[in-house]
């Protein structure tokens, strides 16, 4: 997994507050809404603001280094990217587990629609969502 430098040199200045924040993220391992994310830092008596958390994550996402779901109430979700490559995930609306998925028939309908219209610089969203096995087996 990158450290959180690698992520601050690719987001612009370093500040006490982003590594903060890059470190969070990491350490938390799965998606987290920004609110959550500062309210986790303010536990762990970290005094970074609210508008920190979003810049920090906005340019995270610019950068590759996060991905973005949203959930079902529409919030932003954000987690960690340790690679450049970009992925998907399969997300439980109910308990908010998130399982990696193989993207690759995703990625080549992507690049395959970008190159029929002539469009350059293509970017996608899909956002797979369902109940996990525990969620689902205790709907039941």
């Amino acid at each position: 997994m990158s450290a959180p430098a690698d992520d601050l040199d690719l987001i612009g200045r370093r500040t006490a507050q982003r590594t903060r924040v890059v470190r969070a993220l990491i350490d938390h391992g799965g998606f987290v809404g920004a609110r959550a994310l500062h309210g986790i830092l303010e536990s762990h008596g970290a005094r970074v603001g609210l508008n920190t958390v979003y810049r920090t994550l906005a340019a995270l996402v610019a950068a590759g280094r996060a991905d973005v779901v949203r959930d079902r109430g529409g919030e932003r979700l954000f987690r960690h990217r340790p690679f450049p490559e970009h992925q998907h995930y399969l997300l439980c609306r109910v308990c908010g587990l998130s399982t990696p998925v193989d993207s690759e028939a995703v990625e080549s309908w992507a690049e395959g629609v970008a190159e029929a219209s002539g469009f350059a610089e293509v970017e996608h969203t899909v956002e797979l969502t369902g109940l996990c096995p525990r969620c689902r087996s205790s709907s039941h």
